[in-house]
């Protein structure tokens, strides 16, 4: 929006009870993707993960493999220091974080009081594309998926039919469909972003700073 270019983010877990945890965490800018997965212990090869997604979706994505969501959380923090510009950027994902609900943002607190791990997103803006996209007539979609075929359609790299399966893939240990999933849904948020930067009211992004006063 304006100056500001969306980053779209967007994470699975491996359910929701408690002691679930953040199996997979991506970030799509306008140079391409990053993809953090975590094994909970299990070996696998990043390039060969990297490698192999971007042969599934015709991209760009750079994958790292944690063996822990405490490791994850601390190479999301890096990745996002290095990479997000608060001057330039602002972060975004769908239904992520809104008024009176939302998921990932939410979920990634409870995962950093848990590993008690710094707040990865410091001084970053945020608008969720779930409250932008309200200004489209989109019918009866209100999901992702729905309103991205709506809107703009076309091919996707991702091979579930939805979320759910990303639970029982990761538990199966099969990581490019996993990883080929999230790849998609930030994908799609970040087309959102920039379709709704072109025709929604700079009101219409309920813009917010992520960083906690006490951080």
């Amino acid at each position: 929006m304006g100056n500001l270019s969306p980053i779209a983010f967007d994470i699975e877990t491996s359910g929701l009870e408690p002691g679930s945890v953040i199996t997979v965490a991506g970030l799509t800018t306008d140079m391409g993707s990053w993809l953090a997965l975590n094994t909970t212990g299990r070996e696998t090869d990043a390039g060969r993960l990297a490698t192999d997604v971007e042969h599934e979706s015709g991209s760009n994505v750079r994958v790292s493999v944690y063996q822990s969501e405490q490791r994850l959380l601390a190479g999301l923090e890096d990745f996002a220091t290095s990479v997000i510009d608060g001057d330039r950027h602002y972060l975004t994902a769908y239904n992520g974080e809104r008024w009176r609900g939302g998921f990932d943002l939410p979920f990634l607190r409870r995962a950093c009081v848990r590993q008690d791990a710094p707040w990865p997103f410091p001084d970053v803006a945020y608008s969720d594309t779930m409250d932008m996209v309200e200004g489209f007539d989109t019918g009866d979609a209100s999901d992702l998926v729905g309103v991205y075929d709506d809107l703009i359609g076309g091919d996707d790299c991702d091979p579930f039919d939805d979320s759910a399966s990303a639970v029982t893939t990761h538990e199966n240990g099969n990581w490019v469909p996993l990883l080929c999933h999230n790849l998609a849904d930030t994908q799609r948020t970040r087309e959102l972003a920039v379709l709704a930067g072109r025709y929604i009211p700079k009101s219409g992004f309920k813009m917010k700073n992520l960083s906690p006063p006490d951080a």
